[in-house]
């Protein structure tokens, strides 16, 4: 039994026989996602083309709520049926303190589409694809502990198995690959669980939060048994140590927000070992304000720091691509409403100055009726063939999306 069902049944040994309150929902959607540039390697168009629909089942009973949402999907691309288990929890709040238990999704920090002290899993080829944004979070398997005294709130993030992010298919994306003909590949999992800190409150008016995190990197490193003639590579997920904080609060018309975050190697303390990541520093400054009606504008500025620089570029291999000490990236978005918020256009831009990897997500969404939208938008990459953009440069797309909610 998964981690994340074995939580759940437990939890619900202890709740109410009989719920209260219980409330059926979901949706039916179609998801379609087709290249602007080229073919896949597949020589397929199709980035994303899919019938998914969801089923959100939410039961109250005093201080226990209890969650559980699912989907099936039909993919036409593998021409096979999907399930996922998106959420299945347990809540029981008692005064100062409360307890969930099962598959969750979790959020931490103040980045928008940046992630410095969100360190729990994605799914960057929901995002890249042209899926609805509620798709880029991945739900863990834990126990999330809270408490609230009167001098600050505390949340215990306790995950007894690892998961990690998704990242795009190989299949559908045309990815930067420095071993092309290796055939011979595993993926080596961590054997142990996670887990995270985070204490915040209110700070003369600002909201501040301090992090802890201590696990694994969510996207796998690599390591080939040979770096002359390889003949197997071995995917693996280094271990991760986060310290960061957050503050955030009303700046002029506008809310500023400031978040910082040092990421330890323990694996590589030297950082001369080059597939595990270096340690390194995130900041982030935000701000976000409401100029007229109907319009809001947000602007990031994010920048990661390298440390152990001359032991990293002294232990890369030949013909590596090697990235820079400082690495900064702005970002911009637009949200626009129309005809009385049933149309909203939004535009989101980031732009790496170090190696002039770009991303841009365009996209103009209106609510036919209360229970009924639509959303057509475009994925647009670029940058060095080593970036994260970059590598999607042959991948841009332009998706639809069509959602019937009951």
């Amino acid at each position: 039994m998964s981690p994340a069902r074995t939580l759940l049944v437990l939890a619900l040994v202890t709740a109410p026989a009989a719920w209260a309150q219980v409330t059926l929902s979901g949706f039916v959607q179609q998801n379609t996602a087709v290249n602007t540039v080229t073919a896949n390697p597949d020589g397929r168009h199709y980035k994303w083309l899919e019938e998914r629909a969801q089923l959100k089942l939410d039961a109250a009973s005093g201080a226990w709520r209890l969650l559980a949402k699912g989907d099936l999907a039909w993919d036409h691309l593998g021409r096979q049926g999907q399930s996922e288990l998106r959420e299945a929890y347990v809540d029981y709040a008692a005064g100062a303190w409360d307890v969930r238990a099962g598959r969750q999704i979790i959020t931490w920090g103040l980045g928008d589409l940046v992630f410095v002290n969100d360190v729990f899993p994605k799914d960057h080829e929901a995002l890249f694809s042209g899926r609805p944004m509620d798709y880029l979070k991945r739900g863990v398997d834990a126990v999330k502990l809270g408490a609230y005294p009167e001098f600050a709130n505390f949340e215990l993030v306790l995950a007894p198995e690892f998961r990690e992010s998704r990242i795009p298919d190989a299949a559908r994306f045309r990815l930067y690959d420095p071993l092309p003909m290796l055939t011979q590949r595993d993926t080596i999992r961590p054997s142990q669980g996670e887990f995270g800190l985070r204490i915040y409150r209110d700070l003369a008016g600002w909201d501040g939060a301090i992090y802890l995190y201590r696990g694994y990197q969510r996207t796998p490193s690599m390591r080939p048994d040979s770096m002359t003639a390889p003949s197997k590579v071995s995917y693996f997920y280094p271990q991760l140590w986060v310290y960061g904080s957050s503050v955030s609060g009303r700046v002029g018309e506008g809310v500023l927000s400031l978040e910082a975050a040092y990421y330890a190697s323990p694996q590589d303390r030297a950082g001369s070992d080059f597939t595990v990541p270096n340690a390194q520093t995130r900041l982030l400054a935000g701000y976000q304000i409401q100029p007229v009606e109907d319009l809001s504008l947000g602007f990031q500025v994010y920048a990661e720091k390298l440390h152990q620089y001359q032991a990293y570029a002294a232990a890369l291999p030949t013909g590596f691509p090697i990235d820079k000490r400082w690495s900064p990236t702005v970002t911009a978005r637009l949200t626009q409403f129309y005809l009385h918020q049933t149309l909203r256009l939004s535009v989101y831009a980031s732009y790496n100055a170090s190696n002039g990897d770009h991303f841009v997500n365009p996209e103009l969404r209106y609510s036919f009726t209360d229970k009924v939208w639509g959303a057509v938008g475009a994925n647009l990459f670029g940058g060095k063939p080593s970036g994260q953009f970059g590598q999607l440069a042959r991948d841009d797309n332009l998706y639809l999306q069509m959602r019937y909610e009951f």
